[in-house]
């Protein structure tokens, strides 16, 4: 039967690079390793394929010629490649694919490669936990330290987590013997294969519990709170997430703790409206003032700021308080306050007034100019004020 073409095994063009090469490899192999497909012999045959692949490709010189010749260049005394080795002898000579440098049969099997389990699994790990913070625009604009109460799963008292009524209440798992995880032998074509698992009985613990702590039935942890301290980075928005690892439920007997989530909120100002790291004010003025031009207070989110409003300003008219907006969480500065100037038209008039306006209303200076009208209020205003 003809071999495959060795590109098309590891899914690579023949203008493919040494680490692609050495990617693709990595990947085929671990897709068809042996202990990842049991008993299943096509995968152990593209497991072996792919072996043979990469011995050749990763080879300058094999690889030379095998882009001449095709597999006749080994087949016709133009020397050996996968298929003459053992996989052993070939997974130790390219054993750093796999991360350290060596044997891939480490890697998998239990040896000191990266792959193996770094120690046994203890316990079930607790589950995330998620709050809520309101924050003013004063938070926001300085950051601030929050002091949650949290109700969550915390470790038992009772037990110290272990689940068991006392020390006398545990015993060493039979079917580990204590170690946590178990071993398996099988027979492949690549020889004997040893894989090491939790073991199903004590679930990693290396022990079980004869008498259950009656404060938490067992479990190791109990309903509680705790009081944790959050600080929260200045500009923060509305729907951020932050989170903090190990500050949520605590796990079963000895697991790792689960993460606090903190969805942040913001508190509705009085008088600003945020609009990204801007902050906006809608001003009234009156005619009066509009025309004569006046010095007003208006609030900032730092306390009162005074503003001058030039003689002369249109219903429109944008201010600016430069720096008096908010800072970005990724990034340096501040933004603006924005003021948008509105002349307030009196409704209730008496005689004096009303005579007044109506000769005022007379004089050229006092007919609008629509050349005059400050373009792009009125959209804005209308998409953040409704």
């Amino acid at each position: 039967m003809a071999k495959k073409d060795f590109y098309e095994v590891l899914g690579v063009s023949k203008n493919a690079t040494e680490k692609e090469i050495k990617d693709a490899y990595r990947k085929t192999a671990l897709k068809y390793h042996p202990d990842r497909n049991p008993d299943n012999k096509e995968a152990e045959s593209k497991f072996k394929e792919a072996a043979e692949a990469y011995e050749v490709l990763s080879n300058k010189e094999k690889k030379n010629k095998y882009d001449r010749f095709g597999h006749q260049a080994f087949d016709q005394g133009g020397g050996q490649h996968g298929g003459g080795m053992n996989f052993e002898d070939i997974f130790t000579n390219f054993g750093d694919i796999f991360g350290d440098g060596g044997s891939p049969f480490e890697t998998f099997f239990g040896g000191s490669s990266g792959g193996r389990r770094g120690g046994q699994q203890r316990g079930k790990k607790g589950s995330n936990l998620r709050v809520k913070v309101t924050l003013s625009l004063a938070d926001i604009l300085n950051g601030t330290t929050k002091n949650l109460k949290v109700k969550k799963q915390v470790t038992c008292n009772t037990c110290n987590g272990s689940g068991a009524k006392d020390s006398k209440s545990t015993t060493t798992c039979n079917t580990c013997g204590g170690a946590g995880a178990v071993r398996q032998v099988r027979q492949t074509i690549l020889g004997t294969m040893q894989t090491t698992a939790t073991c199903p009985t004590c679930q990693g613990e290396g022990k079980m519990i004869t008498s259950k702590c009656t404060s938490c039935s067992g479990n190791g942890t109990q309903m509680g709170e705790e009081t944790i301290k959050v600080d929260i980075p200045a500009g923060v928005q509305e729907g951020m997430q932050l989170s903090m690892s190990g500050k949520g439920n605590d796990g079963e007997r000895g697991g790792s703790a689960g993460d606090l989530i903190i969805l942040i909120e913001e508190e509705k100002h009085p008088a600003l409206v945020r609009d990204g790291q801007d902050v906006l004010y809608n001003l009234f003025i009156s005619l009066p003032d509009a025309a004569l031009g006046v010095h007003v207070e208006v609030p900032t989110i730092e306390g009162i700021a005074k503003v001058k409003v030039p003689a002369g300003t249109q219903s429109g008219k944008t201010l600016k308080l430069t720096g008096k907006g908010l800072p970005s969480v990724n990034a340096y500065g501040k933004g603006d306050q924005l003021i948008f100037v509105n002349v307030w038209t009196p409704k209730n008039l008496n005689n004096e007034e009303t005579a007044i306006l109506t000769k005022l209303q007379q004089s050229s200076n006092f007919k609008p100019n629509p050349n005059h009208q400050e373009r792009g209020f009125f959209t804005r205003v209308k998409d953040i004020f409704g």
